[in-house]
């Protein structure tokens, strides 16, 4: 079976704001990406919005996506049929993992050590994302994949095109396209593996986004 590389978590908006629903951003932004993707010597790119889907039509390959924002944190549902909007704070991580599971899609714990407590739901994800905004917290990622027994993917976080494939999957399908229904499959069987690709670019982005959630976490607290 042949094996692909898909960057599974990214956004075609460069900026959070106006939840739930798309605008004149996003096509701009899956133009941006893909052509990024490309650059970068991916197979395919999961567009994952947060709480709807962007219905994507390029000659690169795309893969339907949504990131659920669950009561618990957040869950990026990936595969031919995730839901075109969703309620932020209105499903529970198992609601969301059932919904995705109904739709044919893969559910993956997204960010697990950022803002979120789903990993002690007991939802039953079918995987457990390294996230390339949060390099750092890759090796109790790996553990906690281990402790919940579900393999571990990689998504970049991507809002801007410099970010693409920064953390990505190599995802070995059955057949010869990263096809979104061959792509779930294969999550959900465990045909992964998570690359975090840092060079120094990164590194100094990663040092701002920490610097800024430093900064805002201070601010909360005055």
């Amino acid at each position: 079976m042949p094996t692909f590389a898909v960057d599974l978590h990214s956004h075609s908006r460069f900026f959070h704001g106006f939840a739930g629903r798309a605008t004149a951003y996003d096509r701009l932004g899956v133009r941006l990406q893909t052509a990024a993707a490309r650059r970068r010597g991916l197979d395919a790119l999961a567009v994952t919005n947060h709480d709807y889907a962007y219905p994507t039509e390029t000659a690169f390959p795309t893969l339907p996506g949504i990131e659920v924002s669950t009561t618990r944190g957040h869950v990026l549902i990936v595969g031919p049929d995730p839901p075109a909007r969703t309620t932020p704070g209105e499903l529970t991580p198992g609601e969301a993992v059932a919904v995705a599971h109904e739709r044919d899609c893969a559910a993956v714990l997204a960010h697990p050590y950022r803002g979120s407590t789903a990993r002690r739901s007991g939802a039953a994800f079918d995987a457990v994302e390294i996230n390339g905004k949060n390099p750092e917290h890759a090796a109790r990622t790996r553990r906690l994949a281990a402790r919940l027994d579900v393999p571990l993917v990689g998504g970049s976080d991507a809002h801007y095109p410099v970010e693409v494939g920064r953390a990505y999957t190599r995802v070995t399908v059955d057949g010869d396209a990263p096809t979104p229904r061959a792509v779930a499959d294969a999550i959900r069987a465990g045909r992964t593996e998570p690359v975090l690709r840092y060079d120094g670019l990164q590194r100094v982005i990663d040092r701002a986004y920490t610097a800024v959630h430093a900064w805002r976490g201070r601010a909360s607290r005055e």
